[in-house]
């Protein structure tokens, strides 16, 4: 018998998160969900935002169950959503809680930068797509939101990287995280000082960049008190949990596309250079970072967010339904051709989804979905079909042929969705590893701690240990 090697991955969803005992032994990862709770946004003053210190508690939860399994834990990384932030003042302190990315602070942004910066020069120096939320446009609009806390702001920390901070004492910047900001220079991988001295932030905020598979430093003593955890490295590693899903993803070939389903869908190819050119501006592609200094070229697509609404809306206000229940009934639904964008901003945050649903239907000319199953099936061919756009797009610009597309994540349980999603792009789906993000965090912690050679080498252990189905066109 081999030796065993463990670590612990939180991560963190914009709508639950979970922390996973990884085991390596004899070539095959091992996963034991330790910790699981949900991720609620909090409305308060027309705003929306993170409860920051309910999901620190959780986290410490999930480090005192580790403590009790009483087996040699090396290490731990967090991953969460990109983009947004928590501002610390002069003494180390937190100063407000992190807003929300959906918080409407940001309407109007995008323009207000766009007459200090042209559009086209910022998406060449950053290679970011535009969206409303990106943390330029949330910075920007701190100015008018929460001027006093903007100006006593001496360190500008990542969700991860707060949380990092909450556990170590040590402020950090991670690549793969930084890049979802849109003040990253694309081609250097670092802060993009004269773009944020353009737009009247302080420079002093934003620290040294650290790569994935950096080792941070050691659990505060108070936590491994509280927790009884003791003797664990706190390690970055792709830091946004896109990063650490295509870390996670198999990936057959140079060729293969990623698509990792979540409450967002991410579509895109693991490229070695940024593509920052008129095509690529053209059709908003991003250039993030991605693990071994390389980039992920994708597509952001609103995703199962706008399900797991219409779940809720249902259940609040019709009857008590599973997913599994919403599969069935958009199988028997009557009519299949209803379909919504996913990026008609109606979907973003709306009270009640079902509504817009049916709206957005009936404004299009296509007539009033009726019952679960109708509404069901314009969420799976609006994405679908925004799939199948960006798949060509992407082959456009790339000047390559995708062979297949590897799914991963939580997204992957709805067979439905993969049948449709290979069935509307005309490509072999791979689905699995359902954990895309987690193994990604977890393989990455194992390089950094010299327990597997490479990033590649850990893609290889996880193709070994877990099963993938595959879906024909």
């Amino acid at each position: 018998m081999g030796e065993k090697i463990y670590n612990l991955a939180f991560d963190f969803g914009a709508s639950s998160g979970r922390m996973v005992l990884c085991k390596l032994e004899d070539g095959k990862l091992e996963l034991e969900e330790l910790h699981r709770f949900p991720n609620h946004e909090v409305r308060v003053g027309g705003h929306i935002y993170w409860d920051l210190f309910g999901l620190y508690h959780e986290l410490k939860q999930g480090l005192k169950k580790a403590a009790a399994k009483k087996v040699p834990i090396q290490s731990l990384a967090i991953d969460t959503w990109g983009v947004d932030y928590g501002l610390i003042d002069k003494d180390g302190n937190l100063i407000g809680n992190p807003v929300n990315y959906r918080d409407s602070r940001t309407d109007g942004m995008l323009e207000e930068i766009g007459k200090i910066i042209p559009l086209e020069e910022l998406y060449n120096r950053t290679g970011i797509e535009f969206m409303y939320f990106n943390s330029i446009f949330q910075l920007y609009a701190e100015k008018k939101m929460r001027p006093v806390i903007l100006d006593n702001a001496k360190r500008i920390l990542f969700m991860p990287e707060l949380f990092g901070y909450f556990l170590t004492g040590i402020m950090y910047s991670e690549y793969t995280f930084a890049s979802t900001s849109q003040l990253l220079d694309a081609r250097k991988r670092e802060w993009d000082y004269d773009l944020i001295e353009k737009l009247g932030l302080n420079r002093e905020m934003f620290g040294d960049i650290v790569m994935p598979g950096t080792i941070i430093g050691d659990l505060l003593p108070e936590v491994e008190e509280e927790t009884g955890l003791k003797g664990v490295k706190v390690i970055a590693v792709g830091s946004h949990d896109t990063a650490s899903a295509v870390a996670g993803a198999p990936l057959e070939s140079d060729d293969a596309a990623f698509l990792s389903c979540g409450t967002w869908s991410l579509l895109g190819m693991v490229l070695d250079e940024p593509i920052l050119n008129e095509a690529s501006y053209k059709y908003n592609y991003t250039n993030e970072g991605s693990i071994d200094g390389k980039i992920q070229f994708l597509k952001n697509i609103n995703g199962l967010w706008i399900m797991q609404n219409l779940r809720r809306n249902w259940c609040e206000f019709e009857s008590e339904v599973s997913f599994p229940d919403i599969i069935c009934e958009a199988r028997a639904a009557k009519r299949q051709d209803f379909i919504i964008d996913p990026k008609d901003p109606r979907f973003t945050a709306p009270l009640n989804m079902m509504k817009e649903i049916v709206a957005y239907c009936e404004e299009k000319g296509q007539g009033t979905p009726e019952g679960l199953g109708e509404m069901a099936m314009a969420i799976y061919n609006g994405l679908t079909e925004e799939y199948r756009k960006s798949v060509k797009y992407m082959e456009e610009i790339t000047g390559k042929t995708v062979t297949c597309i590897n799914m991963v994540g939580g997204g992957i349980q709805d067979q439905l969705l993969c049948e449709l999603t290979a069935k509307r792009t005309g490509k072999r789906v791979m689905a699995g590893p359902v954990e895309g993000s987690v193994l990604g965090n977890s393989i990455v912690q194992m390089v950094a701690m010299g327990a597997v050679e490479s990033v590649q080498a850990g893609r290889e252990i996880i193709r070994n240990s877990f099963d993938v189905k595959i879906y024909e066109p």
